[in-house]
């Protein structure tokens, strides 16, 4: 399962799945290097960032917002 951090309350990172839904996950259970915005992949292990599909996201997103603002 593949989770996106949407952004961190308190103790708590509150994360959205493929389908929208929300949830919410102590932090201590996720990659300390964790940052809003990054995706998460649920392993056996427990979870790891998605470097390479964050950084293409947030590309397309800057991407985006760059042309809106032209």
């Amino acid at each position: 399962m593949k989770y996106w951090i949407d952004r961190f309350e308190g103790e708590y990172a509150v994360l959205e799945d493929e389908s929208r839904n929300i949830h919410s996950l102590l932090k201590k259970e996720i990659p300390k290097e964790a940052k809003e915005g990054d995706l998460l992949i649920k392993i056996e292990e427990g979870y790891v960032v998605d470097k390479e599909t964050t950084a293409k996201r947030k590309k397309e997103i800057k991407d985006r917002m760059n042309r809106l603002f032209e």
